[in-house]
């Protein structure tokens, strides 16, 4: 015959469960949060190199469209 837990133990195993499911959820809140947080640090660089390089670019005059083609 089978034996069937009897609900305090299904709601022990239930509670237990939960906690680790709370755990495991704010563990990846944490990463997720960092991970934004490089995403932006990022973003922020990448716009302002980009930035750096077109003022660059007009400071010397020197562009992908003003170089003439090469001559061999």
């Amino acid at each position: 015959m089978i034996e069937t837990p009897s609900p305090v133990a299904r709601i022990d195993a239930l509670e237990i469960r939960i906690v680790h499911l709370d755990e495991t959820i704010e563990a990846l809140n944490t990463t997720i949060t960092a991970q934004w947080k490089q995403i932006d640090a990022l973003s922020r660089e990448m716009l302002n190199l980009r930035e750096r390089l077109e003022d660059a670019e007009m400071k010397s005059g020197a562009g992908p469209t003003n170089e003439p083609p090469p001559h061999y």
